[in-house]
């Protein structure tokens, strides 16, 4: 196996750990904050929190990336906090470890960009989509793992010795980072912080910084958070519970391998795939809350499933196509930064309509942004066909 290989091998088997010691423990979190006697609104400030940290360092941890070319030393930091973010949870049960918890799981998704320039600096400009499918099914795996050991462990061992698996996967995805080499992308002259900025007022990139805002948004508030709760207070064991998250995971990495084809964006272009995607979205969040089976949100799971694995892909991959590679970082950091937004404010909006008006409000607010992100595609690809015959 050659050397680029075996780094490659490496780095996705870190982001494999990173994201299993990040989400092996969310199925269960709404449902155990709430058992802990939290309201639905303190819940959304408590899940909201790892956003806010995100929307805070992300731009920053990207401008630094693309100056200093660190990439080994952020991802390294990245997986150790992701291990260290589950601690608090053990020593401090309760909503404040919680929300302290994912503040330090924030500042370890901040760091996920590194992991991205660097796995990207491994494929040339025209494979670009097929590295980004190959993360995304990375970054789903891991999510897939933590959902099925916290499914079939949690009436059992209970919340802290799931916490602790999340540390021990942190602390070992920060010992293999240590491995990793340093490439071309690290090694580099260093541009003005008022240069590297300068990227952040590309107009296709905010654009696409908000529709993943409105993804990710989405994705935080249902199958992160308030579809665990939907299904409990529909009679559900915690089996099913976590059952019903692993169907969502599932979809999310067969989706994500889907989309790591060369042909399927040829088949399935992202004009088409990006409103179709936000449209099945808006009939998640319109049907989730009126339903009493569990059967069907086992169905409807599906759904956001194609949204993580073929919606964001895309997203991230139109969002970059017109940045430079030596501005990459801090144009990723604006990107992910815009999207936490989504991740903190709409779980902190839907638990406050939850609590003051009802569920079913909470998914309309939801499904109505969706709605917002099939029309704004709508018009972007129709201005650009317009713009390339004219």
């Amino acid at each position: 196996m050659s050397i680029k290989k075996k780094q490659t091998s490496l780095l996705l088997t870190i982001i494999v750990l990173f994201w299993f010691a990040q989400y092996v423990y969310i199925p269960y979190q709404t449902p155990y904050l709430n058992s802990i006697h939290l309201t639905s609104n303190a819940v959304g400030i408590v899940i909201g929190a790892y956003g806010i940290s995100q929307m805070i360092l992300r731009l920053p941890i990207g401008v630094l990336a693309d100056k200093n070319g660190k990439h080994t030393l952020l991802i390294f930091i990245g997986a150790l906090s992701s291990g260290v973010a589950s601690l608090f949870r053990i020593f401090l049960s309760n909503g404040i470890g919680f929300f302290i918890g994912n503040l330090f799981s924030g500042l370890a998704s901040a760091m996920w960009i590194s992991f991205m320039i660097l796995f990207m600096s491994y494929y040339s400009d025209d494979k670009q989509q097929k590295a980004t499918g190959k993360l995304i099914f990375a970054n789903n795996l891991g999510m897939l793992g933590g959902f099925v050991v916290s499914t079939f462990l949690y009436d059992r061992v209970g919340m802290t010795v799931i916490c602790l698996l999340s540390v021990i996967a942190g602390i070992l995805g920060a010992f293999l980072s240590l491995f990793l080499k340093r490439t071309t992308v690290e090694i580099r002259p260093s541009r003005s912080t008022k240069d590297l900025l300068s990227v952040c007022k590309n107009n296709k990139l905010i654009l696409f910084s908000l529709l993943a805002l409105i993804q990710q948004g989405i994705q935080m508030s249902t199958t992160m958070s308030f579809t665990t709760q939907i299904v409990r207070d529909l009679g559900a064991s915690n089996l099913v519970v976590g059952l019903t998250s692993i169907v969502y995971m599932l979809s999310a990495v067969l989706s994500a391998i889907i989309s790591s084809k060369p042909n399927f964006y040829k088949r399935f272009t992202f004009d088409q795939s990006i409103p179709t995607v936000f449209l099945l979205l808006f009939l998640y969040c319109l049907f989730v809350p009126i339903t009493n089976s569990v059967f069907m949100i086992f169905l409807l799971q599906i759904l956001p499933g194609l949204s993580t694995g073929i919606l964001f892909s895309s997203l991230t991959t139109e969002a970059m196509t017109e940045v430079p590679d030596e501005k990459k970082s801090t144009a990723m950091g604006f990107f992910q930064a815009v999207y936490a937004i989504g991740m903190s404010a709409f779980p902190l909006i839907s638990g406050y309509i939850n609590t003051h008006y009802s569920t079913q409000a909470a998914f309309l607010f939801l499904g109505c942004t969706s709605i917002v992100g099939v029309a704004a595609s709508k018009w972007y690809y129709k201005r650009k066909k317009i713009g390339e015959y004219a």
